[in-house]
């Protein structure tokens, strides 16, 4: 009987209302997020620290490396110049990163583009320049490059294991962990890198005083760096402006910046400004730039053209000038205002030992020097057992002397090949390595002469390795040989400085920046919905009654003049600070600047009281609704950069009763409402240095009291004031006699 077959059922998928069980579905499993980020994101960080971004004591990152390495292999240092794109190529063995990555590197390093004060690649055709943005390179395949001579002291001796090989990415060859350079190059060349959480901005140092200094340290670990390295040094040259406590810094702890301002020249035939060098941290066109605006803006009027004429001779800037311009006191208001003058800030973070330290240039040094001691005591092992090697079969070759003919009767005389050795070996009592030599030795060598000559050499061998082991027991031997190197390539190598160092600044240098502002006399008046109006007496007395919103008032005037600084103190704690000259002249029919929208103020933002000064003198006094005051010198509000905004400027704990500007000290009147009146010197209050200080307490209030109003004394008549002075404070004042408060409600009070 057939058997009856059964249709097989296809399962069906699982539909919406289904009851389907998914194992683990909906299960959420805690991790920390310090576990995830250790997992997941430490070793891309530790990778871009210690394999990208930092430089290592050898003063190269991987890349430059493994390019320098791959045109040393290419031999490149002896030969002439070939295409860049054939050096791209080869480099992709040992860098997997991509031709552009390789070739950028390439480009900053060669001599045509003037990034590094000692440049590495010789370079021919476009190689684009650091000082201009606009200029770029050519490609690969139009340009030409070799490795310069100073190269010869990067690799030096790299083939008597002085340095580590590793394994290439994909393990076909071998690379050097790192070059045995001869001198600092750590410190020679300025090294940038941004990694993840730091990062390292090494400043280049003279050739010469950079090795002249490291054999100095290395004879006395006390010597004062600065005595022979005053100063870095950088490839576009300029000016450093010296300061030497900062310097100071910078040597001890690798942190600190260095003012370096542009190099210029008057032409008085075309009355113009020809600027030739400029800070490495900054182009042509950014200089153009900000010069452009500032003209555009006003600031500027000096100024009737400008124009880049750089060449092949080099970089120039020219500037024609307004007649009747000091080009001096021009080039001075663009060093305040452009990038002509700019810090370069330090941040020695170096690799040593794959371990990222931020170092002194005394610490690098010693680190370099224990670094090249290891090479040189390296190559000096390497050295002392080939010699070794040598001088032992050269004494396998003098053990024959004794009777040449027997060792040739015992070739002759063995019937097979592979005991030839052997028999050598027992027949003049030498080892196997020196009767394989022996054996080798050619028929035209077996004479006399040819032995004599060889085994000559035995003296002056144990000679050499006499001497080799003795460098090796002794560090002092070691140093002095890294010094003679570091001595030979100051000499060979060595070029002037590029960069001058200014130590004493002329008198305009050091003047303060309302010297290039016009000075006049103005009225300025300030109103209660925060408009200014600068106005000069003549425009004053030709002028109308004052256009104002409506609703407005004038709340604050004052005479004083054009270079005078404003304070205007904000609702949000901050104090935003301008010249009067920074307004134009108005008249009294115009309504005026509105204060927080020409001073950039935040959102919402009003001024509160405006303070005028001409060299922050006096004081600024904040009276808080819970009766403390703090009397704040004005020059806590001074600054050396001339910043435009400054937070914190009071103290934000307590709300805001009044301020006011002490030019000197006097006596202060504070009303409470409750009807409490307190006469207080301002010499009885204490002076605070911090500038969001709540200060001390002056006056007791009781609950639900709070103070109404604060001005100078001066400004009252009162009957009989002793009764509302204290000797001490806090005090809770007295009580306004009817006479007294006449007069108060008189002035508005």
């Amino acid at each position: 009987m057939a058997k009856k077959q059964t249709k097989k059922k296809t399962p069906q998928r699982p539909q919406l209302g289904d009851n389907v069980e998914i194992l683990d579905a909906g299960l959420v499993l805690d991790s920390p997020i310090t576990q995830t980020l250790e997992k997941n994101y430490m070793p891309y960080a530790m990778s871009v620290i210690i394999s990208r971004a930092l430089p290592e004591i050898d003063g190269f990152k991987p890349a430059h490396r493994k390019l320098l390495y791959t045109m040393y292999g290419m031999g490149l240092l002896k030969g002439g110049r070939t295409k860049s794109a054939n050096i791209v190529g080869s480099t992709m063995h040992l860098n997997p990163h991509g031709d552009q990555a390789i070739y950028d590197t390439m480009v900053r390093m060669g001599r045509g583009n003037e990034s590094l004060l000692v440049p590495f690649v010789d370079s021919k055709g476009n190689f684009g320049k650091a000082y201009s943005r606009d200029m770029a390179y050519a490609a690969s395949r139009y340009t030409e490059a070799k490795l310069e001579p100073i190269c010869e002291e990067l690799f030096r001796d790299i083939d008597k294991d002085t340095v580590d090989f590793v394994p290439n990415y994909d393990g076909t060859t071998t690379e050097p962990t790192l070059l045995p350079v001869t001198f600092p190059t750590i410190l020679a060349n300025n090294t940038l890198g941004i990694a993840v959480g730091m990062a390292s901005n090494i400043c280049s140092f003279n050739l010469a005083e950079l090795c002249n200094a490291t054999i100095a340290l290395m004879k006395d670990p006390e010597h004062d760096l600065l005595s022979t390295m005053p100063a870095p040094d950088f490839s576009g040259g300029g000016e450093i402006l010296y300061d030497e406590a900062e310097m100071r810094r910078i040597y001890e702890t690798g942190r600190g910046s260095v003012r370096v301002r542009a190099v210029y020249d008057y032409v008085k035939d075309g009355n113009m400004l020809e600027i030739t060098r400029i800070p490495p941290t900054t182009t042509v066109e950014a200089i153009m730039d900000k010069i452009a605006e500032l003209v555009k803006a006003g600031k500027v009027k000096e100024i009737s053209d400008m124009r880049d004429e750089t060449d092949l001779n080099g970089l120039r800037l020219t500037l024609d000038l307004k007649r009747g311009q000091e080009p001096e006191k021009v080039m001075q208001k663009l060093f305040r205002l452009t990038p002509l003058e700019d810090s370069f800030g330090c941040n020695f973070n170096i690799l040593v030992g794959g371990e990222p330290r931020v170092m002194g240039v005394g610490q690098i040094l010693n680190e370099w020097v224990a670094f090249r001691t290891e090479c040189v005591r390296r190559r000096t092992y390497f050295e002392l057992k080939g010699k070794e090697k040598r001088l032992h079969l050269l004494k396998g070759l003098k053990a024959i002397l004794l009777d040449i003919d027997k060792a040739i009767r015992i070739v002759r005389e063995t019937e097979e090949e592979t005991e030839v050795v052997p028999n050598l070996m027992i027949g003049f009592g030498i080892d196997q390595v020196q009767a394989e030599y022996v054996a080798e030795i050619k028929l035209r060598h077996l004479n006399r002469e040819y032995i004599l000559k060889r085994t000559q050499e035995i003296e002056d061998l144990e000679k050499e390795i006499e001497r080799l082991e003795d460098i090796l027991r002794s560090k002092a031997k070691l140093r002095r040989i890294i010094m003679d190197e570091l001595a030979a390539v100051s000499k060979k190598y060595g070029e002037p400085r590029r960069t001058t160092i200014l130590y004493d600044l002329p008198d305009e240098e050091q003047a303060a920046p309302e010297d290039q502002m016009p000075d006049y006399p103005v009225h300025v008046f300030y109103t209660k919905e925060g408009y200014f109006k600068k106005i000069t007496p003549q425009s004053l007395r030709m002028s109308g009654e004052h256009k104002l919103k409506e609703g407005d008032e004038i709340v604050w005037e004052s005479e004083t003049h054009n270079t005078a600084w404003m304070l205007f103190f904000t609702d949000r704690q901050q104090v935003y600070k301008c010249r009067v000259g920074d307004f134009a002249d108005g008249k009294a029919s115009v309504l005026g600047d509105f204060v927080a929208a020409t001073l950039g103020m935040d959102e919402g933002e009003m001024p509160m009281f405006l303070a005028v000064t001409d060299d922050y003198s006096g004081y600024m006094l904040f009276l808080y609704e819970n009766g403390k005051a703090a009397k704040i010198p004005m020059e806590s509000y001074a600054t050396k950069q001339n910043r435009k905004k400054l937070l914190k400027a009071y103290s934000d704990k307590e709300k805001l009763a009044g301020m006011l500007q002490l030019p000197e000290e006097t006596e202060l009147s504070i009303r409470t409402s409750g009807g409490r009146l307190l006469l207080v010197h301002s010499t009885q209050i204490s002076e605070k240095r911090t500038r969001d200080s709540l200060g001390v307490a002056v006056i007791t209030l009781k609950k639900n009291q709070h103070i109404t109003s604060i001005k100078p004394a001066g400004e009252l008549e009162i009957t009989n004031p002793h009764r509302y002075r204290v000797r001490t404070l806090p005090a809770a004042g007295a009580l306004i006699r009817e006479e007294d408060l006449a007069e108060q409600l008189q002035l508005g009070m």
